[in-house]
């Protein structure tokens, strides 16, 4: 039993769910140049669909779809029959794979062994590839993470971290260590910090008293003066001054501009205020994450592995539930259509294991 009086098994089980659905949630406006927060909330408008409590709905016209990802057509409201696959659900897939392979004592090179054993090429992207591509080519790590890698600072880390935080609730530390041994095949910097501070935040998610504590224990793991931890206090310091949530966000932006919607910094503002502003609210956290823009289905789904940790899976709304149909699709050999109920009961067999 944890802290808040469910069982272990419902909170994992949470978190996997609240994984999937905000990556779905976010996926049809998974493109942070053209999709903006404005534009995502003029889309909600024209469908009558704010505030947002289900999955998006599907474009009005051939207008509204034109700006849409093709994967829309399985991740709209009335569409969605199982998860689609996508690589925010793959890493977290590939993630348990690992610690069932290798244990909680794996190497950074093991992790880029079971890349290639288990994962298309095609199937990666920016700093992912590039690592990808330097391990056929020979080199190991550091160098996977440096040689001619534009993406060091990234999202990809960091939505390859929540297993980790998934087998050591209320255990930050431990957690991050476990993604940062993950994460430096692939990034460096504030990419590596940020999937240091996403395991930690899932890890903590299961005992703080509230969300906002999650986030403070989850700071504690990275260096005080690196530039997310920065924007997660000043995101959090808003959010104390009660200011908006839109305003927050509007100078978040400010803050952080230059960088790029895919970076790690700018999108754990973003994350950090859907979290906040949601205030353990499952449905509000999924929405005001995915609203927030940028890397929307990567954010949804590291805001629906907080939440659904948070309230775990019988508290989950069945909108977002029930249409999953327990069934993942993956990319990842011998993973696909796999139930997300096993695999919730693997994560929490190897959580056992951890405590041992």
């Amino acid at each position: 039993m944890t802290p808040q009086g469910t069982e272990l098994a419902d909170r994992v089980l949470g978190g996997w769910l609240g994984r999937i659905a905000g990556n779905m949630l976010g996926k049809p406006v998974e493109r942070g140049d053209h999709w903006t927060r404005e534009r995502i909330d003029h889309y909600l408008r024209q469908a009558s669909a704010l505030p947002l409590t289900d999955y998006l709905p599907a474009p009005a016209d051939d207008a509204a779809a034109a700006g849409l990802r093709p994967e829309w057509r399985q991740c709209v409201r009335g569409r969605v029959r199982g998860s689609c696959r996508d690589d925010d659900v793959d890493y977290a897939i590939l993630g348990l794979d690992l610690l069932e392979t290798h244990g909680f004592g794996f190497s950074t090179e093991q992790v880029g062994e079971l890349w290639l054993l288990r994962l298309p090429y095609l199937q990666t992207f920016t700093a992912e590839r590039v690592a990808y591509r330097n391990l056929v080519d020979g080199l190991k790590p550091p160098l996977t993470a440096t040689y001619d890698n534009p993406y060091q600072e990234w999202i990809g880390a960091l939505i390859r971290a929540d297993v980790h935080g998934w087998t050591h609730p209320g255990d930050p530390r431990r957690a991050a260590a476990l993604a940062r041994r993950d994460a430096v095949l692939s990034h460096t910097g504030n990419g590596v910090y940020g999937a240091m501070w996403a395991a930690a935040l899932i890890a903590a998610a299961f005992t703080a008293p509230t969300v906002r504590d999650a986030v403070q224990a989850a700071l504690a793991v990275v260096p005080a003066g690196c530039r997310l931890a920065r924007t997660v206090r000043r995101a959090a310091a808003l959010h104390e001054s009660r200011l908006g949530w839109e305003e927050t966000l509007t100078t978040l932006a400010a803050e952080t501009a230059g960088l790029g919607w895919i970076h790690t910094v700018p999108n754990a503002a973003v994350l950090t205020a859907g979290l906040l502003y949601g205030d353990d609210d499952f449905t509000r956290t999924l929405a005001l994450t995915v609203r927030g823009g940028l890397d929307t289905d990567s954010n949804g789904a590291t805001a629906g592995s907080v939440a659904g940790v948070r309230c775990g899976a019988a508290a989950i709304p069945p909108q977002w539930r029930d249409p999953l149909q327990d069934t993942v699709r993956s990319a990842v050999f011998g993973f696909d259509g796999v139930r997300i109920g096993e695999l919730a009961e693997r994560t929490v067999a190897l959580a056992g294991s951890a405590e041992r």
